[in-house]
């Protein structure tokens, strides 16, 4: 079953794996490029990135998907968590999760936080798009080119959109 957030996510998991990629040839001194306004060096960056998308999933399918614990991830490894995500996105959908329901999360200081799955699958979005746009700058600001990762460039390359003729 094709749902309406289908080609967001999958645009959100094949524009990390972009980013991983490029980010895959850095060297250790570069992957720990800091600027300010951003989350932290490109790596911790993309270790919060693929992590909270993995917390996602966890909270999103009541647990049936487990966390990762960011601290120490290489990029390689990053890299294989995305690539199983990339899975476990569509079959959360396929599952046709009722938009309004609402999930709880306990914290760590004992309050907790609820918020409706269609605000929680939108974070899912926003989220990965900000923190990639920050490593983005990072790489721009070490000379290096990003990868085109926007939507469209995913719909370009997924065969998504085209060129019309101009009509008359």
């Amino acid at each position: 079953m094709t749902t309406l957030l289908d080609d967001a996510l999958a645009h959100h998991v094949w524009a990390t794996l972009r980013l991983l990629d490029a980010c895959s040839e850095l060297t250790d001194e570069q992957l720990e490029t800091t600027l300010p306004g951003t989350y932290g060096s490109i790596l911790e960056t993309m270790r919060h990135l693929v992590a909270s998308d993995a917390g996602y999933l966890n909270r999103l399918s009541g647990g049936r998907h487990p966390r990762v614990e960011e601290a120490g991830m290489g990029v390689v490894e990053l890299r294989s968590v995305m690539e199983r995500n990339r899975e476990l996105w569509p079959e959360l959908l396929t599952a046709n999760p009722d938009p309004s329901e609402m999930v709880t999360v306990q914290r760590e200081d004992g309050s907790s936080f609820g918020a409706p799955k269609g605000i929680r699958l939108a974070q899912v979005i926003h989220h990965g798009t900000d923190h990639r746009s920050q490593i983005c700058t990072a790489l721009t600001s070490l000379g290096i080119e990003p990868p085109p990762i926007d939507v469209w460039d995913y719909g370009e390359v997924m065969g998504l959109t085209r060129e019309l003729a101009a009509s008359s």
